[in-house]
């Protein structure tokens, strides 16, 4: 019997990975022992291939030129591809691109069903249309599940996204945490609020002298972040790493004693799952999926935004308490084995069975 044909729209794949692009590839090799399954991607880079394939199992077909511009060119170019593939089912991840996309194949690929995926806080353009043209919806966190409520949508689902909890636990052995470090990781932009953490550690550093901070990540706010730790005289205890994968990235979670992220938006942050799977205490802000993960003075502390007082005051907390740090680090671990991808990529396979089932 011919396995059920599925295609999965991510607009980035690897080498380009976060945490939509992370849900894509994760539940497409999980899946593709069940479903015929097919990722269309934007080309990007002219160095990709317009077809290749996933850890050599999962097909991918590459739109687009290989330019920066290929994402804008993807709702337009992905529903001729899909229409020669003949899916049964057309999974969405990201309401961007990829939803805009899903939305343009009802006209191609009318007998299709569509599966809409919602990743992120920060998009809101043509958002209302791109859901209500899906006919199934899943959410990574209560924030989108509100958000998806907004819009009639009553019947969406959550499913976070997901960790690879084993690599963590393999990575993160043997390692020994380095007395006062503090770490970030993420994108280094606005929206994750480096700018506050940086002048939260200065006031951390009036009381504990042997405080660090390393932050792992690039982007465009890195000169201006490297200034101002030069501006609040902290700068020797500032290190820029750059981006780091695992399993470096994962030792770079195991050598810290707390895990700070004060993100302005987040949909989710994975990254506050690696953090606890590796057994940091963490401090996040209280803002959208975050406290889906954190839960303040259990698995963490969550604080508001854009205040860097009472972020570094968590941070004491946690540097003084050994035995704080140990219980929230217990309980982290204890909370992130619920995400590993393989328990997360089975529930978008109970959705697709669903969703199936009624055609």
């Amino acid at each position: 019997m011919d396995k059920p044909k599925v295609v999965i729209l991510s607009t980035f794949l690897s080498p380009l990975r976060s945490g939509a692009e992370a849900c894509a590839e994760e539940v497409a090799l999980a899946l593709s022992e069940k479903y015929d399954i097919t990722v269309v991607t934007a080309r990007m880079q002219r160095k990709l291939p317009r077809e290749d394939r996933l850890q050599e199992k999962v097909p991918i077909i590459r739109v687009g030129l290989g330019w920066g511009w290929d994402k804008w060119l993807y709702p337009f170019l992905v529903p001729r591809v899909v229409k020669k593939l003949q899916p049964r089912l057309i999974h969405a991840v990201l309401e961007t691109f990829a939803g805009a996309a899903l939305h343009r194949c009802r006209k191609k690929v009318p007998l299709a069903k569509r599966l809409l995926t919602l990743q992120t806080t920060n998009r809101d353009f043509l958002k209302k249309k791109i859901v209500l043209s899906a006919n199934k919806v899943t959410a990574i966190s209560t924030a989108l599940m509100r958000i998806a409520n907004g819009y009639g949508v009553q019947d969406a689902v959550r499913i976070p996204n997901g960790i690879h909890l084993k690599a963590i636990q393999h990575a993160t052995e043997g390692n020994t945490r380095v007395f006062g470090r503090i770490l970030f990781v993420g994108r280094l932009e606005p929206v994750k609020g480096v700018d506050t953490l940086l002048h939260a550690l200065t006031t951390v550093r009036q009381e504990f002298s042997h405080a660090s901070l390393h932050i792992v990540g690039d982007g465009g706010e890195r000169a201006k972040l490297k200034f101002l730790a030069e501006k609040l005289l902290i700068a020797d205890h500032v290190t820029f790493t750059g981006r780091k994968d695992p399993p470096e990235l994962y030792q770079e979670f195991a050598q810290a004693e707390v895990f700070c992220g004060l993100s302005r938006s987040e949909a989710l942050g994975n990254v506050f799952l690696e953090a606890q799977a590796a057994g940091c205490a963490v401090v996040a802000t209280n803002v959208g999926g975050i406290p889906d993960i954190v839960k303040d003075g259990e698995t963490g502390f969550l604080v508001q935004p854009g205040n860097a007082e009472v972020a570094a005051e968590a941070i004491k907390k946690l540097l003084h308490g050994e035995e704080l740090r140990k219980q929230m680090s217990e309980t982290g671990k204890k909370n992130a084995a619920n995400y590993d991808w393989s328990a997360i990529a089975a529930k978008y396979g109970e959705e697709y069975e669903k969703i199936l089932r009624v055609l």
